[in-house]
């Protein structure tokens, strides 16, 4: 739906749109970094709530797909991958190990460090969860093509893992 646009006249006779308008029209519009920005908080918002028939947020829903996704990773390594304080890491695996979704298991590898692994509830939860945020990302992304969609996706790899 498009909203109308009312034109005003300046002080100086100049017409001007004005709300939404006038500011989709700014030089802040045309950031690559406050577009990037924005349309993170807009996902976000709506990927919170649709996770949140889940018990779900998007940091938690994050963790719980690495864990079901028998990468097995250790939290620095969650904390790197998201971007998180490490101490925001172990919150949420706390929360999601409080309710029984993951458990931490000592790594094979290095019996120093812990791995998290989803339950069989946890997997149950994220394949649901899954298909709301599946649902969202469609929602957001109902005016792109899906050619669009998968080279919009390229691109967000190409900045989010540079290396």
């Amino acid at each position: 739906m498009k909203l109308a646009t009312i034109v005003v006249m300046s002080p100086i006779g100049k017409t001007r749109p004005t709300g939404r308008d006038r500011l989709r029209d700014s030089v802040l519009a045309g950031d690559l970094s406050f577009l990037l920005a924005r349309a993170n908080a807009l996902t976000l918002a709506a990927a919170n709530a649709a996770l949140a028939e889940h018990g779900l947020k998007a940091r938690s829903y994050s963790v719980l797909a690495l864990a079901a996704d028998d990468v097995r990773p250790t939290q620095r390594e969650l904390a790197e991958f998201l971007r998180l304080d490490p101490s925001q890491v172990v919150a949420l695996v706390d929360g999601l190990e409080k309710r029984q979704l993951v458990e931490r298991q000592t790594d094979p590898a290095d019996r120093r460090a812990n791995v998290l692994v989803a339950t069989d509830a946890g997997r149950a939860l994220f394949a649901q969860a899954q298909e709301s945020a599946r649902a969202v990302e469609l929602g957001l992304l109902a005016a792109v093509t899906p050619q669009d969609h998968e080279r919009l996706a390229q691109l967000l790899r190409l900045l989010a893992f540079p290396d």
